[in-house]
Order: C-alpha cells, then sequence, then structure tokens
C-alpha cells in the first residue's frame, strides 16, 4: 500500500525491506545555506521572521557528525564499498574537515543515507539524485562508491529557468540530476520530447485544408519496397499490395499517395509524431511559476512534469517508487497519476500533513483505504515513544502540532518554537518550550525571562508530556496578563500531549496563522 513517513529517512530506511522499490528519485537539501523557512513564509502569507529555522539548509560538524565522520569508514566497509573508496573518505576528510566543514558536515549526512538507500533498492532499480553544481561533484564521487562507478548512466541537465546574470558571473539556470542503476539491466522506457517550432517549420512544411502539418516519408528504406509487399495502413480497412514501379491511390486517409522508383512514400502527421527522444539535457520542462496550479509554497518546488519524465522512463505501472525528501509531495502526486504505487517521507510533520491533505482533497484518496501514515503520534502512548526515540523530533511534532513554528535543532536561547497571531499593530508572538521529561518551577521562570526578553512578543506557551506542578502554575499566574480588544489572555499557558491529542485543546491567542495551500478547492490550517 501506498505510504507516507513522518521521520529522519535513515530511520525509516533502517526499517524498510531489503531491495523493496523499483526507483528512488531524491531531491535532499542543497549545500547552499539558503534558508528554507521561506516556505513558511510563503505559505502562510504573512513576513514571518527570518529567526524561523525548521527548514534552514546550514551544515555544522557538531559532536554528532564527527562522531558519524569516524565510524564511517566502517559503515563503508559493511556495506561493501572498495577499500581504495574508503580511503577516498578518509583523506576527505582530513581535507575538509578545516577548510570546508559546512560542506564536510552536508557530505556525512548524506553519505550515510546513500548506503541506506542501495539497501532498499532493487537490483534491477534506478536512482536520481538531484542537486545544484554547488556540491554534485562531491556527491556523485560517493555514488561512484555507493552504486558502483559502471553502474552511473547519465549526468541529466535540467534548465530551470530562464538565462540571467549580472555584471560579475553567468547566471545559473541548471540543476543536475545524477542517474544510476543498481546493476547492468534496468527499466528503461524511451521518453520524447516536443520538437522544437523551428525543426517544426522546416520539416513539417505541408498543410491539409484543415490545417494539420504533416510531411512525406519514404518507406523503402525499412525494406518494404521492391517485387511487392503487403502493408496495412493506420485506419485503412484492408491491406493494400502495391506492386514494385506502379503508382497507388489514395488510401481511405489519404496516407499512400505515390510510388517512386519502388519506394513508398507516405504521409506523416505532425500530431500523430511522438517528438524527438530526449537526450541528457532537458529544456522543455519549465519551472513552477508563481501562478501554478500546483504551487504549494516550497522555494525548491519540482513540477510534476519533472517528475513524470522520470518515472515514466525508469519505472512501470504498478512499481514502487520511494522519495525519501519528499516535501510537498511532488513525486507522490507524479506517481499517483501514473499509476506507481509510492513511498515517501519527510522530517517534517507540517510537509506530511499538506500532503496527506492533498492527496484526500484533490486525489480523492482515502486515507487506510488508498495510503497510509506512519510516525505521527495519535495517543500520549505513542508521543512518549517519539521522546524516547528521538526527543528532537518529539520536539519538532509537538510544535507543529499546534500550529507553531519549530526553532533549528540547537533551539534558539531557550526558544523551541514561535506561534505567530496578528493584531492591528502587525504580527506577534507567542514564543515556545518543550519538556518531554521532568518539569520544575526553573522551566518557567526561564520561559518567563525569554518572554520579557524578546521583542514583539506577548505571551509564552509551555509544552510538555507531564501535567504541570501546582508551583509551576504559580509561578505563570506571577506573569500577569495580555490584555487585546477588551479580552485577556494569560502570558504564560500551558499545554501536555494529553490536553492536544485527546481533548483538542489549543493556546489561547487573538488570532491564528495558518498556512495557505491551494488545492483547487480550499486553504489548510495548520492545526
Amino acid at each position: 500500500m501506498n505510504k507516507l513517513y513522518y521521520g529522519d529517512n535513515l530511520t525509516i530506511m533502517q526499517r524498510m525491506s531489503l531491495q523493496c522499490v523499483d526507483l528512488i528519485y531524491l531531491d535532499p537539501p542543497f549545500n547552499s545555506k539558503k534558508n528554507y523557512n521561506l516556505m513558511y513564509r510563503t505559505m502562510t502569507g504573512k513576513p514571518v521572521s527570518e529567526q524561523v529555522e525548521a527548514f534552514c539548509d546550514t551544515w555544522e560538524m557538531d559532536a554528532e557528525k564527527e562522531e558519524i565522520a569516524r565510524k564511517m569508514p566502517i559503515l563503508m566497509r559493511e556495506q561493501g564499498i572498495e577499500d581504495y573508496y574508503v580511503e577516498f573518505w578518509q583523506l576527505w576528510i582530513r581535507a575538509l574537515r578545516h577548510t570546508q566543514p559546512h560542506l564536510l558536515a552536508y557530505l556525512v549526512y548524506m553519505v550515510q543515507r546513500l548506503m541506506y538507500m542501495k539497501t532498499v533498492l532493487k537490483p534491477t532499480g534506478s536512482i536520481y539524485l538531484h542537486c545544484d553544481p554547488t556540491a554534485s561533484h562531491y556527491i556523485k564521487v560517493m555514488m561512484d562508491a555507493v552504486f558502483g562507478h559502471q553502474n552511473f548512466q547519465r549526468e541529466i541537465v535540467w534548465k530551470r529557468t530562464s538565462a540571467h546574470s549580472d555584471a560579475r558571473t553567468m547566471g545559473a539556470v541548471h540543476d543536475v540530476l545524477l542517474y544510476y542503476t543498481g546493476g547492468e539491466r534496468f527499466t528503461f522506457n524511451i521518453q520524447f520530447a516536443p520538437y522544437e517550432s523551428n525543426y517544426v517549420e522546416s520539416r513539417y512544411k505541408h498543410k491539409d485544408p484543415d490545417g494539420r502539418r504533416w510531411t512525406d516519408g519514404d518507406l523503402s528504406a525499412k525494406g518494404l519496397s521492391g517485387g511487392g509487399y503487403d502493408y496495412e495502413y493506420k485506419g485503412a480497412k484492408s491491406i493494400w499490395r502495391v506492386p514494385e514501379n506502379r503508382m497507388a491511390k489514395l488510401d481511405a486517409e489519404g496516407r499512400l499517395y505515390f510510388t517512386r522508383m519502388g519506394g513508398i512514400r507516405i504521409k506523416r502527421y505532425l500530431d500523430e509524431m511522438k517528438g524527438l527522444p530526449v537526450s541528457d539535457v532537458w529544456t522543455d520542462i519549465s519551472p513552477v511559476n508563481s501562478q501554478a496550479k500546483e504551487r504549494m509554497g516550497y522555494p525548491t518546488q519540482k513540477p510534476v512534469d519533472l517528475l513524470k519524465r522520470i518515472i515514466l522512463q525508469s519505472s512501470n505501472p504498478g512499481d514502487v517508487v520511494f522519495d525519501p525528501f519528499c516535501g510537498c509531495g511532488t513525486t507522490v502526486y507524479a506517481a499517483q497519476e501514473t499509476g506507481r504505487q509510492w513511498i515517501g517521507c519527510d522530517i517534517a510533520i507540517l510537509a506530511v500533513r499538506l500532503m496527506r491533505e492533498i492527496l484526500t482533497e484533490r486525489y480523492r484518496l482515502t486515507e487506510g483505504e488508498h495510503f497510509t501514515v506512519d510516525g505521527i503520534p495519535v495517543s500520549v502512548e505513542q508521543a512518549q515513544e517519539l521522546f524516547q526515540k528521538n526527543p528532537f523530533q518529539f520536539e519538532h511534532w509537538i510544535v507543529e502540532r499546534i500550529g507553531a513554528f519549530p526553532t533549528k535543532k540547537t533551539a534558539d536561547r531557550g526558544i523551541d518554537g514561535r506561534l505567530y497571531f496578528e493584531t492591528q499593530d502587525g504580527l506577534r508572538m507567542m514564543v515556545m518550550s518543550v519538556k518531554g521529561g521532568s518539569v520544575r518551577p526553573t522551566d518557567v521562570r526561564d520561559l518567563r525571562g525569554v518572554l520579557e526578553r524578546e521583542p514583539d512578543t506577548e505571551m509564552a506557551g509551555f509544552l510538555s508530556l507531564r501535567e504541570p506542578t501546582k508551583a509551576m502554575r504559580s509561578e505563570a499566574a506571577e506573569a500577569g496578563q495580555y490584555i487585546y480588544g477588551d479580552v485577556a489572555y494569560d502570558r504564560i499557558q500551558f499545554l501536555t500531549a494529553k490536553e492536544i491529542l485527546e481533548d483538542g485543546k489549543l493556546f489561547d491567542t487573538p488570532t491564528r496563522l495558518g498556512s495557505k495551500v491551494a488545492t483547487g478547492q480550499t486553504s489548510l490550517s495548520l492545526i
């Protein structure tokens, strides 16, 4: 069954069966240091603060990545990677640790996941990694190591925008797709691109009275002339036998119109031609523009037509397509539209919930019948389990669950998330603190200090698994109330996972920002 996963794709792939997918497409965060909180800004339609860092494409060599980098040679050998690639990796670590630590952190993250993608890909399957030139050459070397240099098929260039440049450099207008296969035998279906206008004008010069363009084609090259032969014309009711050097009459569709020197000439209509077989430079697929119906606010959103070409080219109906960074769900929608099964996962609960809404509203699919969603807690027990497995993911989940925006993994001076609300004076904030373990009055005092310190912040929210103590509530009451429109709101408010999941409670604010996602029918709320 089709499946959406909420969580880290590394953990999810470790749970997946070996060699269970036919095609992998991934569009991972580029090493471009772009701030992906722009997604939130676009989706809400409001100038949400740049401090929101849930999708910040920056990389740090923290203690966790240092440990992974140290163990990487062992992991590589366990995956059967040749020793010379392992030695190359060790040279990279020494070269990049002090010169480009951000790039090293990115490579540590990606290589670890590529090795698990290899384990879930069938030997007859294919993988397309979408990237930009910033790190594509580094990634290609590691894909050679993981998937085998002999299984590299093409570097595809997709022209994603029109030419532009400034006085100092050339315009960056293309992305790169690195295309590998799992082995020597793999699925490949030739795809066709539309003819360019100058080719059409020069080649299909003739027109029928109804305006249909055509050209005359010679069939003699196919061995159909000489001595006579049988040929069944498209749409004709009978098979014509044409003797050599005999002038033939038109058939019912006017296709065969004369013979010459034993060769047969027929009409070839432009609207019946497939087009040109695609090369490794794709210029015929436009990016998602600001007016596109499929646009959902992701700065890096790819067009469905791009994914359809990849899926049609490297899979067959019923095959399983996997996207470990599915974001706004373009791969999922393209797979659904082309009759493939699909698996998608994303680390952001917001992304998974948006995909679920679009699948049910736009595609008329029923959760539980046509697809399932895994990893989003629906009970207190599951929330506790998530906290035990991954405290940061629990923090991310509960912040987004109540309609707020998470901060980056290292937090932001005691702030785990922000909830925005509109007032007559502009956007105001409620800052969030999340505690999955024990809770104490000092936690509330710390949160109150953040509340007093942060500009444009009127309230604070305390999210926890455990019920706050009486002393904590007394501490919160001393912070007083925020008055807006003659209504009083507690400046410090509490919510537990139980209240959120079982009672549907939310923080009490004057207004609430929701996401605006065009599904063709409605706008969706974050909550």
